[in-house]
């Protein structure tokens, strides 16, 4: 037992004369082995290499008191200074673990196989404790890249956007470049955020996630990324195509496509379309899922969303009144007859191809078709909103032309 520990004192006074060399040999083998450290500035270098010479004062430490491993190897990394962290990677750290030992290993081969065995031992510690630091650090980024990504979609959402969002949507690894669009769901019961992404990428897309309740919202982009897969034929998808993909990272219930805007400043007016739409879609008693928040211009419409009824009002009212006072006249009239041909004809004192060939004359304008029960009622919105709108003007243009009361 004295033997023993004699001769362990004998080694340990050994390893400490020599310690010396150990790190100006581990140095230079990094220099020599490893190119990225070779190309680092000097300021960074330097700190690579007090993690070197801190893990062999380490491991004399251990080999003196084995019991400290934890700690001993925790004070490896914090002789680093944490940037540190972001310019060097695991597999970096695990290199330079690798080529300390070697050089350590190739000087005390010879001396004991005791020594040579605490090693490696210890060197499969410091991996752990590295392994550790990094998880660390990455868990500490995810949490802090989700609390900006959810500061992001509240500014999208409530539209206060300011000079300081197009840093904090860089910061985030943003790979939009052209349309976006906001999709407005239900939050499942297990979100899968990892799977919704590996959806958009497929997708071409990228997107952001914010959970606010029950309410899950995507903000949708496309985008430039290293696995893109627009479709079997290269082509972009439109965004209710990827609305439709996306649907399964949602829960039950409606799920609204705001309209698509230029840019991710402007998702904005998306986010606004959408949320006013998912307020309402549950009044679509057969809405498919999901529906455009535009299709829903009715029900927004009727719950007092001012940008549905201006919408309403410059897609139909104004083209049409714009192209002619017959088109205008011809479909109030085959609305208000139940959509039948030959009463709005015997209205209008026309032959009822007529009114076929102004019905398809509306359509071409405006794009909507009154023959469709849904499309009709959205026609029939607008007309009585266009209508009430000129009725206004009107009067407020009378009350501006009225002389004043003489005194």
């Amino acid at each position: 037992m004295a033997a023993a520990a004699q001769e362990k004192a004998d080694t340990l006074t050994w390893l400490r004369r020599i310690s010396g060399d150990l790190a100006t040999a581990t140095i230079q083998r990094l220099e020599e082995t490893l190119p990225w450290y070779a190309e680092m500035p000097p300021a960074r270098r330097s700190a690579v290499g007090l993690v070197a010479q801190a893990g062999i004062t380490s491991f004399l430490q251990w080999f003196e008191e084995p019991a400290s491993t934890p700690a001993i190897a925790a004070d490896i990394f914090a002789a680093a200074p944490r940037e540190l962290l972001r310019s060097v990677s695991l597999t970096q750290t695990l290199q330079l673990v690798r080529v300390t030992v070697e050089v350590m290993e190739e000087r005390v081969a010879g001396r004991s196989e005791k020594v040579r065995e605490a090693m490696l031992s210890y060197s499969r510690e410091v991996a752990f404790a590295a392994a550790d630091v990094y998880a660390r650090a990455a868990e500490a980024r995810g949490l802090w890249d989700a609390r900006l990504e959810a500061l992001v979609v509240d500014s999208i959402l409530t539209g206060e956007a300011d000079d300081e969002l197009p840093s904090r949507i860089a910061a985030l690894g943003w790979h939009g470049h052209g349309e976006v669009a906001v999709l407005v769901g239900t939050t499942p019961p297990q979100l899968d955020v990892d799977q919704v992404r590996r959806t958009a990428r497929k997708l071409g897309v990228d997107v952001l996630i914010g959970v606010q309740g029950s309410r899950l919202v995507l903000v949708v982009g496309r985008a430039d990324l290293p696995a893109r897969s627009s479709g079997e034929d290269g082509v972009e998808l439109p965004f209710p195509e990827i609305a439709k993909r996306l649907e399964p990272g949602f829960g039950s219930g409606h799920l609204v496509l705001g309209p698509p805007v230029p840019a991710l400043v402007d998702a904005g007016q998306s986010a606004r379309a959408a949320l006013a739409g998912f307020a309402v879609a549950r009044a679509w008693r057969h809405a498919p899922r999901p529906v455009e928040a535009d299709d829903l211009l009715p029900e927004r419409a009727l719950a007092g969303d001012a940008v549905a009824k201006q919408t309403l009002v410059d897609r139909v009212y104004r083209p049409l009144q714009a192209h002619s006072a017959d088109l205008v006249a011809t479909l109030w009239s085959y609305l208000d007859n139940g959509r039948s041909l030959e009463a709005t004809a015997r209205e209008l004192y026309v032959h009822p191809n007529t009114v076929r060939y102004r019905l398809k004359r509306v359509s071409e304008v405006i794009g909507w078709d009154a023959t469709g029960p849904r499309e009709a009622l959205i026609l029939q919105t607008a007309l009585i909103l266009g209508s009430i709108g000129t009725d206004a003007t009107r009067r407020r243009g009378l009350a501006s032309r009225r002389p004043s009361a003489s005194r």
